[in-house]
């Protein structure tokens, strides 16, 4: 098990409300290795949202169990949980999630300072990584004054800034045009090589799905190989 940054086994979810009931995910397992760049597809409303956050210990799971650094992520109580994940997981979304009142440079340093460094060295590991996303001269700008690209590439900082084992990614260009996607995807994929950083993405683009070094697919609750 040492040997994954992330695994889950015979993974469950089910919805309940009322008399209506859904079983959204069907015993997924999987195996993510370091370094490894792994995309899942299916249709929409497959449950590949769900399943991310089910890997990323923001949910729990009816049945199964999900690892990530070598600890059960649903056997932790909350507090730890949050603790883990700051330290080993980062996180990109469709929509960026950027603090508005903040600038890029204080977004990206948020997640170092709730770690415990200091502000000196949370801006500086800042910067370097804003630098390193083609930022480097929009460090003070808030959201609302960067582009859709931007404020992408900000968020791909702030999910690297702590150096994570792994980064799960939904959707994260969604919103942006083609030439912009590509960029961002250039950027993500050339951190993720430098830092032999996992790389779990779910996306609607077959042809950058074809760049990982796995493609699943999840429909009707089952995850399978492509």
């Amino acid at each position: 098990m040492n040997n994954f940054v992330l695994r889950c086994e015979q993974v469950v979810k089910n919805f309940k409300e009322g008399d209506l009931f859904a079983e959204v995910l069907k015993g997924i397992d999987l195996n993510i290795s370091k370094g490894e760049q792994v995309a899942i597809i299916g249709s929409s409303g497959s449950g590949k949202s769900t399943l991310l956050h089910l890997l990323g210990g923001l949910d729990d799971p009816s049945q199964g169990e999900i690892w990530v650094a070598g600890k059960q992520m649903n056997q932790l109580s909350v507090a730890a949980r949050g603790i883990w994940r700051n330290r080993y997981l980062g996180f990109v979304y469709q929509f960026h999630h950027l603090l508005p009142e903040f600038t890029a440079l204080e977004n990206v340093a948020i997640p170092l300072l709730i770690r415990g460094f200091s502000p000196k060295e949370s801006q500086e590991k800042a910067i370097a990584v804003l630098s390193e996303v083609g930022l480097a001269q929009r460090v003070k700008h808030k959201p609302g004054e960067l582009s859709g690209g931007e404020r992408q590439r900000a968020a791909i900082a702030r999910a690297l800034v702590t150096e994570p084992q792994c980064v799960l990614a939904d959707e994260p260009t969604g919103n942006l045009d083609k030439t912009t996607s590509n960029h961002v995807y250039e950027r993500m994929l050339a951190l993720n090589q430098k830092n032999a950083t996992s790389l779990v993405l779910v996306t609607h683009d077959i042809e950058l799905a074809k760049r990982m070094d796995r493609t699943l697919r999840l429909e009707d609750g089952v995850l399978t190989s492509l």
